[in-house]
């Protein structure tokens, strides 16, 4: 049976990285459609069984070869600074300052743009559907990989048994939930409240940033061991509780200024959170 802190890690995981599945997904639908299934789902295993070994590879390494103090330092500023981007884009989208984000019209501009590409085949593979969808999966899939990584590795430093693979197990489930529920509609899932999921997983990896950032910095006391915080894992109910304070009245503070302004159309070239 999954502990407390097991269930909150998958949880996290999932939510987080189900956003660039969803993304990553439309690109691949997109080019299986226009330029065939057997070029799209090719580029798509070549990019997993990149981010596969980019995986491995960063978890070990990070995981042996760096003070734990210093790794939950280095991991909260990553986590941080990458938290903090999607906070500052949904803070302006729901300010009305930023277009907002509609895998709808996404879509439409790559069927678009694969339908005026040129055909180049080599062993039955289409060049371009191939490159689309090992890009377009590869880039989403390193924010995911970057998501199970720290996660799992902060989850590890505080005594979760397993916790890499219980954050892998997380991004999985979401792949898989992401496909299938796209497999059944057919089409892009843009009924997924995606700026809302990207909204609060900025709140979710800004809030873990800072947890451990302050847990890191004892990597320069005497001991060079973590600090811990007053009441343990509640500080960070009540940091993301703070976060989630400072930017509802910061949206608030915007919202005069997209008045003054013309509407803002769909974001259809954006890539990131």
């Amino acid at each position: 049976m999954l502990s407390v802190d097991a269930i909150g890690l998958i949880t996290a995981v999932f939510v987080a990285a189900a956003v660039e599945v969803v993304e990553a997904f439309t690109i691949v639908l997109a080019m299986g459609i226009t330029r065939g299934w057997r070029s799209a789902l090719t580029g798509t295993l070549a990019a997993i069984l990149t981010l596969a070994v980019v995986a491995a590879v960063l978890g070990v390494a990070l995981r042996d070869f760096v003070n734990p103090a210093l790794l939950q330092l280095l991991v909260g500023t990553l986590l941080l600074i990458f938290g903090l981007q999607w906070v500052r884009k949904a803070v302006l989208r729901s300010a009305g300052l930023k277009a907002l984000h509609d895998e709808t019209e996404i879509f439409a501009e790559e069927l678009a743009e694969a339908r005026a590409a040129h055909s180049r085949r080599r062993f039955g593979i289409d060049g371009f559907g191939f490159i689309v969808s090992f890009k377009g999966v590869l880039l989403e899939g390193l924010e995911v990989v970057f998501i199970v990584v720290t996660f799992g590795l902060g989850a590890a430093h505080r005594g979760l048994p397993n916790a890499m693979l219980i954050a892998s197990l997380g991004a999985v489930a979401a792949a898989a939930a992401v496909v299938a529920a796209g497999v059944v509609m057919r089409r892009p899932l843009a009924m997924v409240p995606e700026n809302t999921m990207k909204y609060a997983v900025g709140l979710m990896l800004s809030s873990f940033g800072v947890f451990w950032v302050v847990e890191g910095m004892g990597f320069f006391s005497p001991l060079g061991k973590s600090l811990e915080w007053p009441g343990g894992i509640w500080a960070l109910v009540c940091i993301f509780f703070a976060w989630l304070v400072v930017s509802r009245i910061t949206v608030l503070a915007l919202r005069p200024l997209a008045t003054h302004g013309a509407p803002l159309p769909v974001s259809t070239t954006e890539t990131g959170p």
